[in-house]
């Protein structure tokens, strides 16, 4: 099957189909990463963009549901330069072709993948459409062109739980895995590092919480509250936390009011704030 990707500058990529059948835009990026597909896909960050990975050979390990970062894939599309036909781990089960397909995310093979990322490296991230479906080139242009974009839209809403819970209470999933050389039996993901004790209660915003910065977080000590993204401070504070921790996300945090309110009243309370990337922007 045929796939094209549209870009916002007149740009249309031909390749192969992969993945769900489907038509989706999004804000077209790059990311340099060698391994990391699949943490990629699950990264809430990547909301609404059609993430290119510059590495050429995409998918030779597969998918298993151990090495995610959020509760599905996030992604709007997925472009690669040589999607590969085996998958060979022990821990795999699943394809990435497979996976994407579960999960209605187009995918698209066989592009210049270095010829894109330097264009977009110079000319900026850009609005594209991807698609695996049957739309001819001068449409699939009209829809990346007449797409809304990033800017002002809250995609926060979209990707943070619902809920909030404690994470990993139960010290299963925060230790740090080793392999054990020669063991044929086990998920080596089972042979976990001690952990410190977990006293110091924090609170962590999820505005699109990658899970791996929980399980950090937890191996220093830090026993974490997550929250929705639009709880007020008030909520946040019944607790009475160390700390406030504001996570990563999508989007454009001008488009995130009740954020900066809730954000603006943790500060007048005097408490210990620290965001890293939307979070940092927000506070």
């Amino acid at each position: 099957m045929k796939a094209i990707l549209a870009l916002e500058d007149g740009s249309v990529w031909q390749g192969t189909a992969f993945g769900a059948r489907a038509t989706a835009c999004g804000e077209v990026c790059f990311n340099t990463s060698m391994t990391g597909y699949q943490e990629i896909l699950t990264d809430p960050s990547y909301k609404a963009q059609i993430v290119t990975m510059t590495y050429p050979h995409i998918g030779n390990y597969g998918v298993n549901p151990v090495d995610v970062e959020s509760w599905q894939p996030h992604v709007a599309g997925f472009v690669v330069r040589e999607l590969s036909p085996v998958v060979s781990n022990w821990r795999a089960e699943s394809s990435l072709p497979e996976y994407l397909e579960q999960h209605g995310i187009p995918g698209i093979a066989g592009l210049d993948t270095r010829a894109l990322t330097k264009k977009l490296r110079v000319r900026g991230a850009m609005n594209g459409l991807i698609s695996t479906e049957d739309i001819a080139a001068d449409a699939a242009l009209a829809q990346a062109r007449a797409w809304h974009g990033l800017v002002g839209v809250d995609y926060v809403k979209e990707v943070t739980h619902r809920q909030a819970f404690d994470w990993d209470a139960e010290d299963r999933q925060s230790a740090n895995f080793r392999l054990v050389f020669g063991a044929l039996e086990g998920d080596a993901r089972h042979r976990r590092e001690p952990l410190p004790p977990a006293d110091i209660p924090i609170v962590a915003y999820d505005f699109g919480i990658k899970y791996n910065i929980l399980r950090r977080l937890r191996q220093h000590g830090f026993r974490t509250r997550v929250v929705p993204a639009q709880t007020p401070a008030a909520e946040a504070l019944k607790g009475r936390p160390a700390g406030v921790f504001l996570s990563n996300g999508p989007g454009d945090p001008s488009a995130l009011p009740y954020a900066v309110e809730a954000v603006s009243e943790l500060i007048r309370h005097g408490i210990p704030v620290f965001g890293i990337c939307l979070g940092h922007q927000i506070l």
